[in-house]
């Protein structure tokens, strides 16, 4: 705990703000990569420290912080609440604290339809702002790529590389999954633009405040694994383990603010293959962070099916 206050004193000096008036730290959960903590001044401000681990982990996960902060700046510019960027070097990430709490069973039927919808209206207008090139622009992977099958191609090999390196425990070959994946790529050229693309909004990084009262949307947090991309893509996240079809409160509020979401053939070959991007995500991170039993068993119960039904998907629908 002592490291952890010198650290926070130090980023906060770093920052150009007074750190001998830090009198709170504590860790945040939730998170499962970077080490979280919150920081409280004297004059009551509130700032949220994030701290890059050491160990290694999957490819893309190389200077995740950089991502984050393009998130946050990116946000900012789509008027989307979200913490905003007060200091990165190269390990440590201080930002604002966004008010609320993530999303949880607290939240009633009533709350959840007002919510999704403002959440559906809030990702479209991320989805306006536009990036230089396609990818990661952390570099992790490379230099942002000219197009979009480039760059998603690049992702995925790149996981795929790391689940044949930590051997994780996929439910069918790696060789085979490529295989399968590179029937849907065609898919990809459809799309030209690299759009602000979020990939982790699953609820536990939406933050419900209630504090004027009715439940409002009080920021996006983690952004960590975004990317320029298909906004597609974010539509994965959003209906974790699910099918973002079924959310017609979300698909309003996205439509009413102009967000494009039609569910066609080459559409529903690319959310099929964001599926899959994240689910051997999901799989492979297990290796390296060393996830406990009952984790190890989750993912293989209810993540591997949900790979295993993305690829049939494609094979299906690429059958003729």
């Amino acid at each position: 705990m002592a490291d952890s206050w010198e650290r926070a004193r130090r980023v906060l000096a770093d920052a150009g703000l007074r750190s001998e008036h830090l009198a709170h730290l504590a860790p945040l959960t939730g998170g499962t990569y970077n080490a979280v903590d919150e920081l409280r001044l004297t004059d009551g401000s509130r700032y949220v420290l994030k701290t890059a681990p050491t160990a290694a982990g999957l490819r893309h996960e190389s200077r995740l912080l950089v991502s984050e902060a393009e998130f946050y700046r990116a946000a900012a510019r789509a008027g989307v609440p979200a913490p905003r960027v007060v200091a990165l070097d190269g390990q440590h990430l201080l930002m604002t604290m966004c008010p609320g709490a993530p999303w949880d069973d607290s939240v009633t039927a009533t709350e959840r339809i007002v919510l999704r919808g403002e959440l559906g209206r809030q990702v479209a207008r991320l989805h306006e702002i536009t990036g230089p090139a396609f990818g990661y622009p952390s570099g992790a992977l490379g230099p942002l790529a000219p197009d979009w099958r480039t760059a998603f191609t690049t992702m995925f090999d790149a996981v795929l590389d790391d689940a044949r390196r930590y051997r994780a425990p996929l439910p069918r070959p790696a060789d085979e999954v490529a295989r399968t994946a590179e029937r849907a790529y065609d898919a990809l050229d459809e799309v030209t633009v690299p759009r602000l693309v979020h990939f982790d909004l699953w609820r536990g990084n939406i933050l419900v405040d209630r504090t004027a009262g009715e439940a409002r949307i009080g920021g996006l947090i983690d952004g960590e694994r975004m990317f320029w991309g298909d906004p597609l893509a974010d539509f994965v996240s959003l209906a974790l383990l699910g099918d973002i079809t079924a959310d017609e409160a979300f698909l309003a509020g996205y439509r009413e603010a102009g967000g494009r979401a039609e569910f066609d053939r080459p559409v529903r070959l690319r959310l099929a293959l964001y599926r899959a991007y994240l689910y051997l995500i999901m799989i492979s991170e297990t290796v390296p962070r060393a996830a406990g039993a009952d984790h190890i068993t989750w993912v293989g119960d209810v993540v591997a099916p949900e790979l295993v039904a993305a690829l049939t998907e494609i094979e299906s629908s690429t059958a003729s």
